[in-house]
């Protein structure tokens, strides 16, 4: 199959079967030889081509298709394209480009289109490669029905004959948006009801949940949805928060980042629900499939974005705690309780699963570190994590009992933990707050321990210091690459926090963190004074990022 071919696919799945267009060179290759089963309506100026397919998406309450060419077509049907955004009118506008090949060097009828439309379209995109085309494609009809608006997708002329075997759509097959959104007519959204997703559940052998941080809101009728089905529940990868109570008898743990852990985690089940998470965030790239073949996926989220670029075979667009409260609504029990067994077992066994305390002058693991604060943290607690190499131990040693049980950025970049303990412990006085850091990670973010200081926020801060950037080592050890970037054991953190007004400790042994931690921990809720403990672990060889 090539590009094409799978657009075309697309297009018939979107019914977006009519052509409106004015073509141009760099056009030919999509439109040469169209299938008999898209119809092809020629406008003789690109204003005309879109005002048509305007007209068209009003009538039909649906979106319409509009192919124009490449700089000049596109100037040319700005205005049109304003129009439908002012007349809240979804289009999908294909504009051609050269070929890419040769687009560095500015050929003949090149491009410069970002932006040639303004602000007027309400999603744009060129894709990286041209496997994400179709993709691309489906994702602007979604876009441009829920924002009602043009949605416009750039595609170099030689895109359309690149091949498309084993590639992943990175938008949902069917989208269902909630009842009280409007269509381009001014009428009601047709497909609103969550009953196909409680019709797809109803009838699962063995559904499973994937939780993510969108349903941090919503964990009393997700907890209800996931019991009436007896089934697990896993958290997303590199969520911001915890999206399910991670001591629950199905709390099945963390999904892994990468494609092959994915399918193996979720292998046997032939329902993935996933709540208020993206379907599904990786890391390092791995190619095949995200599921095992026979497996449905569906997908309740709140996020636009998350909706439409997720690769869900369904995919409804509401607000997840009242999806979940409304899906049990509608299911019968399923009466499973040994459902949870299985997972509850294997995280419990995860969680005693502790190396021996070093007794000969070794530095201490990170996960003694954790494992000593998880028997102390008080169920309220909120906890903020930037510890990369720490964070698989920190998933199965510290459960988040509480939606702010586990706070994290999601984004990846370095510098959020004590900020944002800061802010927390200053919004919530009456909550006990940590933040479990890296020292490289507590590098990005250390001038906020003056403002805790200052303002009398009294956060507990507890840095695990190997003295490098343990992930970049083991990236670099993976790729059989010698690591250019030196360890920075000169760096004194407790040091640092001293010179910002802020008081801290250093932490070589286990008795001396048990102490602090019976000390510091007990009285969390009410301290004032923040408190920086720099503990010193050893590197962990073990870790695959």
């Amino acid at each position: 199959m090539s590009v094409r071919e799978a657009t075309f696919d697309v297009l018939r799945r979107a019914g977006l079967t009519t052509v409106f267009a004015n073509p141009g060179s760099t056009e030919v290759t999509l439109l040469g030889g169209l299938p008999d089963d898209l119809r092809f309506v020629l406008g003789l100026h690109e204003g005309s081509v879109v005002g048509m397919a305007t007209g068209w998406a009003m009538g039909h309450d649906a979106p319409a298709l509009a192919v124009l060419h490449t700089t000049a077509g596109l100037g040319n049907a700005v205005g049109a394209i304003a129009t439908a955004r002012v007349n809240r009118v979804p289009l999908v506008v294909l504009v051609g480009q050269q070929d890419r090949r040769h687009l560095a060097l500015e050929p003949f009828l090149a491009g410069h289109l970002a932006g040639l439309a303004g602000d007027y379209p309400v999603w744009a995109d060129q894709p990286v490669r041209a496997q994400d085309v179709p993709g691309a494609v489906a994702r602007a009809a979604h876009e441009a029905v829920t924002f009602r608006g043009p949605a416009l997708v750039v595609v170099p002329m030689d895109d359309w004959d690149a091949p498309y075997e084993g590639e992943i759509l990175a938008a949902p097959a069917r989208l269902l948006r909630p009842p009280a959104q409007p269509g381009p007519g001014g009428g009601r959204g047709s497909e609103a009801d969550p009953a196909p997703l409680a019709e797809l559940l109803g009838g699962a052998r063995a559904p499973v949940i994937v939780a993510g941080a969108g349903a941090c809101g919503a964990w009393e009728p997700l907890v209800a949805l996931a019991e009436l089905l007896g089934c697990p529940v896993w958290q997303e990868p590199f969520g911001a928060r915890a999206g399910f109570p991670q001591d629950h008898p199905l709390f099945a743990g963390v999904l892994a980042a990468d494609r092959p852990g994915q399918r193996a985690a979720l292998a046997g089940h032939d329902v993935v629900l996933a709540v208020g998470a993206p379907v599904f965030r990786q890391y390092a790239y791995t190619p095949g499939p995200l599921v095992e073949p026979g497996t449905t996926v569906a997908l309740v989220t709140d996020d636009p974005s998350e909706a439409h670029r997720s690769p869900a075979d369904l995919a409804y667009l509401a607000d997840p705690a009242a999806t979940c409260a409304r899906l049990a609504a509608l299911l019968p029990a399923r009466l499973r309780g040994a459902a949870g067994d299985g997972p509850a077992a294997r995280v419990r066994s995860a969680r005693e699963a502790v190396p021996p305390v070093p007794a000969d002058g070794r530095p201490l693991r990170s996960a003694h570190v954790l494992r000593e604060l998880a028997r102390r943290l008080p169920g309220d607690a909120v906890l903020v994590e930037e510890a990369p190499s720490a964070r698989p131990d920190l998933h199965r040693l510290v459960p988040a009992r509480n939606p702010l049980g586990f706070v994290s950025a999601a984004m990846g970049g370095l510098g959020f933990a004590l900020p944002a303990a800061v802010g927390l412990r200053m919004a919530l006085p009456d909550r006990p707050v940590v933040a479990v850091t890296g020292d490289g990670s507590a590098l990005y973010g250390l001038h906020a321990l003056w403002s805790a200081a200052h303002y009398r926020a009294g956060a507990l801060f507890l840095v695990l210091s190997n003295s490098r950037y343990a992930v970049l080592d083991r990236l670099a050890d993976r790729h059989g690459a010698k690591a250019p970037w030196p360890a920075f054991t000169e760096v004194d953190v407790s040091g640092l926090a001293r010179s910002l007004g802020c008081r801290s400790l250093r932490v070589e042994t286990h008795a001396e963190l048990t102490a602090v931690l019976d000390e510091v921990v007990p009285a969390l809720a009410v301290r004032e004074e923040p408190l920086l403990v720099d503990v010193t672990v050893a590197v962990d060889h073990d870790y695959r990022p």
